[in-house]
């Protein structure tokens, strides 16, 4: 049974507080920080990305899976550490230099965080290969980053099959996130993919009952 990583991208601040809770109690297992810049994908997100991550972390023992979708991975990175994530995710596109990856990784390890690098959808997986025995997750990425809402498209699942094939032929124990367009309907294919990890947004967030949306993501 896959874990389920709520995208709080689309959740409207108000009641924010009770919106946790309730989620909490719908068994999700993760928060997923959608942390934008506006430079690497056109939507800002970073002071309602923190105000949540606070609130979350005064309110709940459950983690944060916070995901930088930003050029400057560092500065945001340290923004986010004090707060004990339990994953913070930064994009290869953003960075793709061999030591300041691996900088990055080092960092995030002494802070005893888990380490995830994600890839768009029009990146494969070769260039990361070379970072797969260092790190803990791979997000790939099922919608174009920097929006919510939008449909999974299929051609990311091939993707996902080949991650997971590769991972398998080399022993890695390694996570794969999926995140976009994750729902009732498409979570079938997903699961049957390979992933670990779904982040789901809207599909939870606008549902009159939390709890049941995440079952049913959990059981299909």
């Amino acid at each position: 049974m896959p874990l389920i990583s709520v995208s709080l991208l689309s959740m409207k601040p108000e009641n924010a507080v009770s919106k946790i809770y309730n989620l909490e109690t719908a068994k999700v297992d993760y928060f997923h920080i959608d942390v934008m810049d506006g430079k690497f994908v056109e939507k800002n997100t970073l002071d309602q990305m923190k105000e949540y991550s606070l609130t979350i972390s005064h309110i709940t023992n459950i983690g944060l899976d916070v995901h930088l979708m930003v050029e400057d991975v560092e500065k945001i990175m340290d923004d986010y550490i004090p707060l004990e994530p339990q994953i913070i995710t930064f994009h290869y596109e953003a960075i793709q230099e061999k030591s300041r990856i691996m900088e990055i990784i080092q960092d995030l390890k002494r802070n005893n965080i888990r380490v995830g690098i994600a890839i768009n959808p029009e990146t494969s997986i070769e260039p990361i290969k070379e970072f797969l025995p260092y790190i803990h997750q791979v997000l790939i990425m099922t919608v174009i980053p920097g929006k919510g809402g939008q449909k999974l498209m299929p051609e990311t699942l091939e993707k996902i099959k080949a991650l997971k094939q590769y991972l398998l032929t080399n022993e890695l124990e390694i996570d794969i996130e999926a995140d976009g367009g994750i729902n009732s309907e498409t979570v079938k294919s997903v699961k049957e993919a390979g992933c670990d990890i779904l982040v789901s947004g809207s599909y939870i967030t606008d549902s009159e009952n939390y709890a049941q949306a995440v079952q049913k993501l959990k059981e299909n």
